[in-house]
């Protein structure tokens, strides 16, 4: 197996004068009166996002705080895989993996990597399909079991804490299903939703509740899971060719997630042009949409054995319209495995990068539980 390589990040000023000449040169969509975020990304928005692009960002400030991360490149099984890898300090400190989902990327975790690693060995790979590694798509299942290797046989820990969000979390739960030996337990902020194959009629009603939730959410924001899992490249051609269009894609899924213009506030300008820098520098658009295809085609293996890994759950705080993430349904999702539960105050779907003081304590306690 090969060694990983140090990598540095080095965008070319050739590149990032095509990108200011696109964004000079958008073609800007017309828009109904007063329609706000309710039709997808609002146009006011996006100009003023654009304006700061391209006379306020600074990519190369950026770029140097993510070199500063400890990145590294590795084969494996023939895929490309970029990650950042910070040991702890203390050499017996037990290792971290953290997994982040789409639209955002190994960014998420830039703002705990430094804290958490006090504690632990810190671990955040960029999800193959995306960010700096390779442009292939692979099904969660079959990336857990990348992770897997990465964790044990290139890196040599032994068992390892799984950590994430959104797909991050269905790695993490697929880890369990099929790794079960090598983790001490993983920690989500979502167990899986109630879908076709949920049995309703036994479902408790806080669980009722949740999954009414949950449909009406797809119902007017989950458009992009059925066109990604099913026609990635008709979005591919946009997405790739204009950097306005990828930006509007993936603020819409902020948007989707309760956010809209308040995702400025949440996560600063800059920080949310840098995350999508990631996707538009590195030209992993079209294969971030295929991951979406992948899953489709060969379901995430989440749920079925009891594992008997130890769990914790850190909740989001809903969203308009929202109901939070009941205990019942965790318990259903993870054998009754959860050793920890709490409910977020402010953080929604990207825990680490809006209230990462809350994060990195809660990965804390729950790793205080599991050395008890």
């Amino acid at each position: 197996m090969a060694a990983p390589m140090p990598f540095n990040v080095v965008i070319s000023e050739s590149q990032l004068a095509d990108l200011k000449f696109r964004l000079e040169h958008t073609r800007w969509p017309d828009e109904p009166a007063d329609v706000g975020w309710m039709l997808g990304t609002n146009l006011a928005y996006m100009k003023k996002l654009t304006d700061h692009w391209i006379n306020g960002y600074d990519w190369r400030k950026a770029e140097a705080a993510i070199n500063a991360l400890h990145n590294f490149k590795v084969g494996i099984d023939g895929i490309e895989l970029h990650f950042v890898h910070h040991p702890s300090k203390k050499k017996d400190a037990t290792p971290l993996l953290l997994l982040h989902g789409w639209p955002d990327s190994f960014y998420r975790y830039h703002k705990v990597i430094e804290p958490l690693s006090d504690d632990f060995h810190v671990v955040v790979p960029s999800i193959p399909g995306s960010g700096f590694s390779g442009r292939t798509a692979l099904a969660m299942d079959k990336v857990g079991d990348l992770l897997a290797t990465l964790m044990t046989d290139v890196l040599g820990y032994g068992k390892f804490i799984a950590a994430g969000g959104d797909t991050g979390s269905v790695i993490a739960m697929s880890l369990a299903q099929r790794h079960a030996e090598k983790l001490l337990g993983y920690h989500v902020t979502d167990v899986g939703y109630p879908d076709h194959t949920t049995d309703f009629a036994l479902l408790s009603p806080p669980e009722q509740a949740y999954a009414g939730a949950i449909q009406r959410w797809f119902f007017s924001h989950g458009a992009f899971n059925l066109v990604q899992a099913t026609k990635p490249q008709s979005l591919a051609f946009a997405m790739n060719d204009s950097p306005v269009g990828l930006a509007a894609w993936i603020m819409s899924f902020m948007a989707g997630m309760g956010l809209g213009d308040d995702a400025d506030a949440r996560f600063g300008r800059d920080e949310l042009l840098t995350n999508i820098m990631i996707y538009w520098l590195t030209e992993t658009a079209a294969s971030s949409f295929r991951i979406y295809n992948q899953n489709a085609m060969q379901q995430p293996t989440i749920r079925g054995a009891d594992t008997k890994v130890p769990v914790a759950v850190a909740t989001e705080a809903p969203i308009p319209g929202g109901v939070r993430l009941p205990r019942e349904w965790a318990d259903r999702q993870t054998s009754g495995n959860v050793v920890q539960f709490h409910d977020m105050e402010t953080a929604g779907h990207f825990a680490a990068w809006e209230d990462p003081a809350f994060y990195v304590d809660d990965i804390r306690r729950f790793a205080a539980l599991l050395t008890k």
